[in-house]
């Protein structure tokens, strides 16, 4: 089960508590302590193309749209 389908199932269960917690103990995603998937983008949570330089921990979309704000400037 990917990571959005979890969410998605997570927000139909929320007025059964029952069934939510039965749901939990079997379907939720296991922490991650290392690999591709520990960092995420805290903009999106994209995994891909992960930018953690300076402790900004964006994808390369996010950064594009943020970086003018940041202080960076584009050379050339």
């Amino acid at each position: 089960m990917t990571y959005s389908d979890y969410k998605k199932a997570f927000k139909q269960l929320r007025s059964k508590p029952v069934k939510m917690k039965k749901f939990l103990k079997f379907n939720k995603p296991k922490e991650r302590k290392f690999g591709l998937s520990t960092k995420r983008c805290r903009r999106c949570g994209n995994v891909r193309a992960h930018i953690s330089s300076y402790g900004l921990h964006l994808c390369r979309r996010c950064f594009r749209e943020v970086a003018v704000e940041l202080g960076f400037k584009k050379y050339s």
